[in-house]
């Protein structure tokens, strides 16, 4: 069960302690093989090449052909469009208009300080024009919502190019977030966290995203899922929640010397967090993380090779002081 704050500013994540850990990961049937994705070898969202075939008696003898709707009026979907940039990888989700997810890959030559790196200042957040108009999540849509455009992929962590860090600031690697107590505060200090990993890891990979979890109706005791949604017309959902998984390399390359990697998953509220609150409170099995996301993650790991993060290192939100010039790290546990 998440561990709660002291006072007014109390965050209750307690009603979730089931949905994180009320499910043994032994109901995960390892034989059972996963369902194929509808279309060709390019992956969900892409229309099959031909009309499937009929091949039960019945089906030829009704002429019943249901898969023609695709040949006769397009694939309706769902497709999530995946952008390939310098520094992530997004996957958007057309739905919500906020990512499904993004991929980073950090080391400690990306996020070195040089001549030719980005300068946040030169960077403004940006339609992306690669959308189409009806999916697309609008500048306008953010204005006096009362919520911030937040990163899922950190402009801080693309500093190898001005270009790259531009990228960071497409609506597409933008979510709804709180401001003061979240966006500008306890998320920036996990973002400050992640990078502080390469100097443990020669390779830090990290995916990042919204999450909409259900919390008990306090009139009916049922579970529900509720989130608000900002524009005009009202366009954009507003995550309950935003997770991150972390995975620690000690290698660029996954050989019979690197095998095992240090792996968490952290799941934290859309909402003002206290700083004193620990950073493991809001740590989470993967695979309960999976069950929310819809995410198959770390699927070509086994088990036996992963090890706790927050066992090799102290997990901890890093409180920056700007008139102090000296950065903690995440010191390594004995």
């Amino acid at each position: 069960m998440f561990k709660q704050a002291a006072g007014a500013t109390a965050i209750s994540l307690g009603a979730f302690s089931f949905f994180w850990f009320g499910r043994s990961s032994s109901t995960k049937s390892p034989t059972q093989p996963a369902p194929s994705p509808i279309g060709t070898p390019g992956g969900p969202g892409k229309v099959p090449s031909k009309p499937l075939e009929n091949t039960t008696p019945a089906t030829q003898s009704s002429n019943i052909n249901p898969t023609d709707f695709f040949s006769y009026y397009g694939f309706p979907g769902p497709i999530h469009d995946l952008e390939k940039h310098q520094e992530y990888v997004s996957v958007y989700d057309r739905r919500t208009r906020n990512p499904y997810y993004v991929v980073e890959h950090l080391t400690p030559e990306s996020l070195r300080k040089g001549p030719t790196n980005g300068n946040r200042k030169g960077s403004f957040f940006k339609e992306d024009e690669s959308i189409p108009d009806n999916f697309r999540a609008l500048l306008r849509d953010y204005f006096r919502s009362g919520y911030d455009r937040g990163h899922q992929a950190p402009a801080a962590d693309a500093k190898l190019s001005q270009a790259a860090m531009n990228e960071t600031f497409l609506l597409t690697n933008m979510s709804p977030q709180i401001g003061e107590g979240f966006n500008r505060d306890y998320w920036a200090s996990l973002e400050y966290f992640c990078r502080c990993l390469t100097q443990q890891y020669r390779s830090v990979r990290i995916i990042t995203g919204p999450l909409f979890l259900p919390k008990r109706d306090p009139v009916d005791g049922k579970f529900k899922i509720t989130y608000e949604v900002i524009g005009n017309p009202p366009n954009v959902a507003v995550p309950t929640h935003f997770f991150k998984l972390i995975i620690g390399e000690k290698s660029f390359k996954r050989d019979s010397e690197s095998k095992e990697v240090a792996v968490a998953a952290f799941v934290l509220p859309n909402s003002r967090i206290p700083n004193e609150v620990p950073l493991s409170s809001f740590q989470v099995p993967i695979d309960a993380l999976e069950r929310s996301s819809g995410l198959e993650l770390l699927k070509r790991l086994p088990d036996s090779n992963k090890k706790n993060l927050c066992k090799e290192v102290h997990c901890e939100i890093i409180v920056r002081d700007f008139t102090n010039s000296v950065k903690a790290l995440p010191a390594p546990k004995k």
